[in-house]
């Protein structure tokens, strides 16, 4: 009790209402080559359609990983997703090139830093194939030429291109039309992983020029279109030509002819890709025509300067005609209808007159992420370049802010040139009389399922699994099993050396390369024993015995997909109908979903074969449906782990009662703590029997295993003997026919 230096009364309170706490069991792993999202980092995923919307849907160069993961979702609601991608290249070399007539011979100063392999990216728009398009190094013929692997064979054209380092994933950049021919020096610096590095690179500087950039790396970030509305006269404005614009009816093409003007080319500046123009009178009605590329100038027509509009939309009016006035629009003035203008944040600062407001619009420009090109993914309206902007309920309007913390596909860069940010009081108009119009290029993907040596990649994303402390997960997935033909066991190994054995309260989930039993020919059990000679054994894994053969819905097409997200989903399923001691097998609870077929159904001497070598048919069975038909863990030694419901049956005990073991830390090791370890145990453990996951149990926690040298250690000890229930594997069905006149007592127990 507490000492009191006076009289009083002195209450305390003392809580012994400890219990054991429930634990999850349910949670999957995975690491794997996504199109998206973030590298580095554990994302936890709850469906198939928020795996989509954060990795990308599936290509047929990562659809074994996709579907592995989505196959789990199908069964359970919490995975846990690591994104693995190259990111370590070395800087590209920028260089100019010329591109000889009619092959795809490129010249450059020399070749001294080039590889077969690196990816070719033109920067620079000369024909010989677009901005952002990207081919491949297939040769390099001497010290200063190199073949590339597409080539519209024009003549003798003098290009800028990017030559980045083969297999490594690179980040999507919007460069600011106000800085053309920006060139980056150091692509391989504004590689943008997750909010982590994006703040590194964002406090070293992004590369002048470069406005926004992709959230993640990737190819697929190359699909991004970002427009910028910073202006009234970017929002609409009137352009006023010498003469009227014509329109040639049936026809995408108008064209404004000059005797001679010399502010042609000023007048041209004004209008920018996607703005809509207002066309027609008022007899003959109006619509908007959209430019589809800035208006190109030709100074040498007829000794005319002839202006030339290109528009997307074909014309529906009988006769097309606009005065000298042009009206132009923003592309997206009816998505946030108003114009900027000066927030009330600034003008309360008594900057009356700037206009600060910026409208930032996102789209799929080439349906990579919705499958609808030109889909507008994000709008953000009415954000402000004042660095202390509010918003009126005390939340931040600064744009970089609002787009960096809300947005789900870009990071800011930089200011765009003539928008720069300041205070409020300091903050200046935007002197852009044009919406700036950034289609991403630059983005590359990197290492895929292809690619025999990325085990190092793969290994990095596994790693971020290995500490028990830093996350909580019960079932890892091999996903597409890596490696060369019928060499697949590295990444297994990996994941049962350095994951589980390590952590040693999960369970791995493993299956054997396709090609051991796909269009084997009677040779699959052989094959995938032989395979398995190569795997580490352990009981903390499991092995199952191939593929199933499903529909993905994405591409139209049925693919191959191992079974080891089936049979880790049927485990999680078995935590949420059951318990993690019940054995996730049979019929009961083993049947297998979404498929077509298998790759391999055992029959009955194949499984017999492949449970004697610790692996787990899954079989089809006409009319009933297709199971998981074993339950071993991966294991030679005759033990209780040697089955999956035991070994997660000891991974929730140890889990559970270690954690509430942790409150008995550096309380004294006397008979009432050990009483009270054992009061707390005891009740738990009568749960589990009563849900029939143990026949019997002991605690023992007192002087016969608490000895004088153990207390003089600071040591505690508690040992709890388990007798775990066991699941049936073997059926034997007697039938006896016995005479009329037989007693059955008398023959009852005799066969």
């Amino acid at each position: 009790m507490t000492i009191q230096l006076s009289p009083g009364v002195n209450v305390s309170e003392i809580d012994l209402t400890t219990v054991v706490p429930s634990v999850s069991t349910s949670d999957g792993a995975i690491a794997g080559l996504f199109r998206w999202g973030p590298v580095g980092v554990r994302t936890l995923v709850s469906s198939e359609t928020s795996l989509a919307s954060l990795f990308g849907t599936p290509t047929s160069y990562n659809a074994e990983t996709f579907f592995t993961a989505a196959n789990f979702l199908a069964y359970s609601s919490s995975l846990y997703v690591s994104r693995a991608a190259n990111t370590s290249g070395a800087t590209p070399v920028v260089t100019g090139a010329s591109v000889t007539s009619g092959s795809a011979n490129v010249t450059v100063t020399n070749t001294a830093n080039l590889s077969v392999g690196m990816y070719v990216t033109q920067i620079t728009n000369s024909g010989a194939f677009n901005v952002g398009q990207q081919s491949v190094i297939t040769s390099i013929t001497n010290s200063t030429s190199f073949v590339m692997s597409s080539n519209s064979g024009v003549t003798n054209t003098s290009i800028s291109i990017y030559f980045g380092q083969p297999q490594v994933s690179y980040t999507a950049l919007a460069f600011d039309p106000g800085t053309p021919n920006t060139y980056v020096s150091n692509l391989a610096g504004q590689i943008v992983t997750n909010s982590g590095t994006y703040a590194n690179v964002a406090n070293a500087n992004f590369a002048s020029g470069i406005a926004y950039v992709a959230k993640y790396p990737g190819a697929i970030g190359n699909s991004l279109r970002v427009s910028v509305c910073d202006s009234v006269n970017a929002y609409s404005s009137n352009v006023t030509l010498p003469v009227p614009l014509n329109f040639v009816i049936g026809n995408n093409i108008a064209t404004a002819q000059f005797s001679s003007v010399s502010n042609t080319s000023a007048n041209a500046q004004q209008f920018s890709v996607g703005d809509k123009i207002l066309a027609g009178n008022s007899s003959i009605g109006f619509q908007y025509l959209q430019l589809t590329s800035a208006p190109t100038v030709n100074t040498n027509y007829n000794s005319n300067t002839l202006m030339t509009f290109t528009f997307s939309n074909p014309y529906r009016l009988h006769t097309v005609y606009v005065s000298n006035t042009v009206q132009r629009f923003w592309e997206f003035w009816n998505v946030v209808n108003t114009p900027p203008t000066t927030s009330q944040y600034v003008t309360l600062n008594g900057n009356t007159s700037a206009v600060d407001q910026v409208h930032v619009v996102v789209v799929d420009n080439n349906g990579q992420f919705t499958g609808t090109p030109g889909t507008i993914l994000e709008t953000f309206k009415g954000l402000s370049r004042a660095t202390d902007a509010m918003n009126p309920d005390g939340t931040t309007n600064f744009y970089q802010t609002v787009i960096n913390s809300g947005s789900a596909y870009i990071w800011w860069a930089n200011d765009r040139l003539g928008a720069s940010s300041a205070n409020a009081a300091l903050v200046a108009s935007s002197s852009n009389q044009a919406p700036a119009n950034m289609t991403m290029a630059l983005g590359a993907d990197g290492y895929n399922e292809t690619n025999a040596n990325n085990f190092a990649t793969i290994a990095t994303a596994y790693n971020l699994f290995a500490s028990a402390e830093d996350v909580d997960i019960s079932l890892v997935m091999q996903g597409y099993p890596l490696g060369p033909t019928g060499s697949t066991y590295q990444l297994a190994n990996y994941i049962i050396d350095n994951i589980v054995s390590i952590r040693k309260d999960c369970v791995a989930f493993i299956s054997p390369d396709k090609s051991l039993v796909l269009n084997a020919f009677n040779s699959e059990a052989t094959n995938i024993v032989g395979w398995t000679g190569s795997l580490h054994s352990s009981t903390y894994a499991v092995v199952d015995s191939g593929y199933k053969y499903q529909y993905d819905k994405y591409n139209d097409v049925y693919r191959w997909i191992p079974l080891n997200g089936d049979i880790a989903g049927l485990c999680a399923r078995t935590d949420q109908t059951n318990d993690a001691w019940w054995s996730p097998a049979g019929f009961n609870r083993g049947q297998i979903k979404n498929l077509v077929k298998l790759a391999w159904n055992p029959n009955k001497p194949s499984r017999d074969v492949l449970f004697k070598n610790a692996i787990n048919p899954v079989v089809a069975f006409p009319g009933i449906g297709t199971v998981l038909y074993g339950d071993h863990t991966f294991t030679a030694q005759p033990s209780a782990f040697d089955r999956i419901n035991v070994r997660r049956l000891f991974i929730v005990l140890e889990k559970a009662i270690s954690t509430a073991a942790k409150y008995s830390l550096f309380e004294f090791n006397d008979a009432f703590s050990r009483a009270q370890f054992k009061n707390l145990i005891t009740p738990y453990l009568r749960t589990i029997q009563g849900r029939r996951g143990i026949t019997d149990f002991l605690v023992v926690c007192d002087e016969t295993n608490n000895t004088g040298a153990i207390i003089d250690s600071n040591q505690f000890v508690g040992d709890i003997y388990i007798k775990p229930a066991r699941s049936i594997n073997f059926i034997q069905l007697n039938f006896v026919a016995v005479g009329t006149s037989v007693e059955f007592s008398t023959v009852v127990g005799q066969f």
